[in-house]
């Protein structure tokens, strides 16, 4: 049994959880590996990178089907957030702008910080001195979550290509709803890297007229229970 199964063994989950247990318990499992990775050759603030950008890729995936698809309900959403499976203030940051493609709370704690300010990866890379431009965020592996320098929906991370090297989105995030989903070396949601609310790209309308049958079945399965408790 997994972990977040014990810890939610004795409580009655809402309707919709059931069809995306299995991301979730597939993302906590990552983390767990990422927990008990190999630390040779690595330096000591690198130790965490991965561990936050799963957490973020974990909550993007809730984000999107919360306020982007719009199929989760809201007593699904708030029941992740009480249980502390969906990291609600971060969630909230997302939808306010200039924070659009956020990559970690404590990116913004300024007591984090020397002289009492944010992480340089809030600064737009076009905006900084040369030897910080692509240079990652200590604590969390970010090079840039500023708005507009995102790539693949996401903050570029200290392992997200720079250059135009032919790779695409569907190579940097994780899919939802495929056996055996995996971080596949980075991440984001299936949303541009623009604004938290309005119409989804046509971008994200294509990805979806691709999408396997089985993930169509369960977004059609939340949306209706989303309905029900409307």
């Amino acid at each position: 049994m997994s972990a977040i199964r014990r810890k939610l063994k004795n409580k009655k989950a809402p309707d919709g959880w059931e069809l995306i247990e299995e991301v979730i318990e597939d993302f906590e499992q990552q983390m767990k590996e990422a927990v008990n990775e190999e630390h040779d050759k690595k330096r000591k603030s690198e130790l965490t990178w991965k561990i936050h950008r799963l957490h973020w890729e974990k909550n993007r995936f809730i984000y999107d089907l919360m306020y982007q698809r719009k199929v989760m309900s809201r007593e699904l959403f708030d029941w992740l957030s009480r249980e502390k499976i969906a990291d609600a203030a971060l969630i909230s940051k997302w939808r306010k702008p200039g924070y659009e493609i956020l990559c970690s709370m404590l990116a913004i704690q300024k007591g984090n910080h020397n002289f009492g300010t944010t992480s340089h990866c809030r600064v737009p890379m076009h905006k900084r001195a040369s030897q910080q431009r692509i240079s990652p965020d200590v604590q969390s592996g970010c090079i840039s979550c500023a708005s507009g320098d995102g790539r693949f929906g996401g903050p570029v991370w200290w392992n997200t290509p720079l250059e135009e090297d032919g790779s695409k989105a569907e190579e940097n995030k994780t899919t939802w709803g495929q056996a055996g989903a995996s971080d596949a070396g980075g991440g984001s949601s299936s949303r541009d890297a623009g604004g938290a609310s309005g119409s989804r790209p046509a971008q994200d309308l294509d990805e979806e007229d691709d999408m396997p049958a089985e993930v169509r079945q369960r977004l059609a399965a939340l949306k209706d229970n989303n309905r029900t408790v409307d």
